[in-house]
């Protein structure tokens, strides 16, 4: 697992419990396989965010292609993304589901906030856990 020490083993009865980058919230994922097309629930706080399940793989091989440190950028659906970033790759209309990965109309950001942590948890990528203007590389 990851420096931040991710417990769970991403069921619903057993989800993953992981942190934020900056360290500062805790949040939990878990695969739901039942649903068309398969998610991830995301739950902070009393939120529940869906994101295509396919991301995981998705942003590993974008990053593997990238080759670099890649910022994060996490933005709420209403605010723009930066250009470059996780978060603007996870809503842009060429990545692989052409669009965004959030499923939750309303809440389709923070791509860049909770995926990367479970990416670094599967042992996928390096995540930066600094305050602010963190970024991430595919191991």
């Amino acid at each position: 697992m990851s420096e931040q020490n991710a417990k769970g083993t991403g069921t619903q009865a057993d989800p993953w419990v992981l942190k934020t980058p900056p360290g500062t919230s805790d949040y939990t994922l878990y695969k739901d396989e039942s649903k068309d097309p398969p998610v991830l629930v995301c739950t902070v706080g009393t939120t529940t965010l869906f994101y295509d399940l396919r991301c995981i793989n998705d942003l590993h091989a974008m990053l593997k292609a990238h080759g670099d440190w890649m910022e994060l950028g996490s933005a709420d659906e209403q605010k723009p993304a930066k250009e470059g970033t996780v978060e603007a790759w996870g809503r842009s209309p060429d990545n692989p589901v052409g669009g965004w990965y959030g499923l939750k109309k309303g809440l389709r950001g923070r791509f860049g906030m909770y995926i990367p942590p479970l990416l670094e948890a599967l042992g996928l990528a390096e995540v930066e856990h600094n305050a602010r203007g963190n970024r991430m590389r595919a191991l």
